[in-house]
């Protein structure tokens, strides 16, 4: 069984990766494809399982190779069924039956999870997990998603949203209104488009020189990259927009930290690209509101895998879920 590949599959609304990966957790083969939103994204899995098929023969091999295929889809997900209840980015209607249309377009057994899952149980087995069996995961990139991990597997929760930690409010009054209905979600501030909205509203409240300033009116633009770049050049208004941001998230990680003392805390996505810059902010809010046992015990680290934490979470899916 160990000569096997596993498939890891992280689909997005964009381009879906797929990697063929060892069965020690190893990339063997990794690629991406568009993924095909027309028509009620009914092309997905189909273009899914033809490209296996192609790049299986590409490389000379059969699909005996393959011990089956883990998917992390974007949203939330009822794991014994292996249906995906919402999937508003695909085109895709409520409770979609994700692991049978799965197999059968595939012919090989699959395993279904959120896509956020996917990649804390990449960084558990190869990346920033370090070998920790007990991890809670946020990914901050165009929103914030994130995995709940103990003792080496997910929570899931009664309806597969557990780990919805991009939605912990973190302003309870005045906050920014949040694409999932609510007001104050961390996502609103702590996300890429969120740490851009906390520079545009320090802008606009204070008349400080800023590169920022001078960049937005000759771009008409402002990136999350020029705002944490900024701030690592000491620019004096970026320095507290990233304060602000790291205090939301250091509250937010703490009180997780708080309820479930992990061993790590790993902080992925584009937005943790950033570095040391959000790091040490984040870490001195994270220990002034964890529980003193808490703050000594769990560390928080930026995530090694970068994209391909998820495809390497849906191989541990395959190796530990697929009997």
């Amino acid at each position: 069984m160990s000569d096997k590949w596993l498939v890891g599959v992280d689909l997005g609304g964009t381009t879906t990766k797929i990697a063929f990966v060892s069965f020690y957790g190893e990339i063997v083969h990794k690629w991406e494809i568009p993924t095909d939103t027309s028509e009620n994204g009914k092309n997905i899995i189909v273009d899914i399982a033809k490209s296996i098929d192609h790049h299986l023969d590409e490389l000379g091999e059969t699909k005996a190779k393959l011990k089956g295929v883990g998917m992390g889809a974007p949203g939330p997900v009822d794991m014994d069924n292996g249906i995906i209840y919402e999937a508003v980015n695909l085109g895709w209607e409520k409770n979609t039956p994700l692991k049978d249309l799965l197999e059968v377009e595939t012919g090989l057994p699959c395993v279904i999870d959120n896509d956020a899952n996917c990649a804390a149980l990449g960084e558990m087995w190869k990346g920033a997990g370090n070998g920790a069996k007990d991890i809670v995961a946020v990914t901050l990139g165009t929103g914030v998603g994130g995995g709940v991990i103990t003792n080496g597997d997910i929570v899931h929760g009664s309806k597969g949203a557990a780990g919805e930690i991009g939605h912990i409010t973190v302003m309870p009054e005045g906050g920014f209104q949040c694409n999932c209905g609510k007001t104050g979600c961390l996502e609103t501030v702590a996300s890429a488009t969120g740490v851009v909205r906390l520079a545009l509203q320090a802008l606009e409240e204070s008349s400080e020189d800023s590169v920022l300033r001078s960049g937005l009116q000759t771009e008409g633009v402002l990136s999350a990259k020029e705002i944490f770049d900024a701030a690592r050049e000491g620019d004096t208004l970026a320095v507290s927009i990233v304060d602000k941001l790291a205090f939301y998230l250091g509250l937010a990680i703490a009180n997780l930290g708080n309820a479930l003392n992990p061993d790590r805390i790993v902080l992925g996505g584009g937005v943790s690209k950033a570095g040391e810059v959000l790091l040490s902010p984040v870490d001195k809010y994270f220990n002034s509101f964890a529980f003193p046992t808490v703050a000594s015990s769990t560390a928080i680290s930026i995530a090694k895998l970068g994209n391909d934490a998820g495809v390497i979470g849906g191989a541990w899916l395959v190796k530990n879920k697929l009997d």
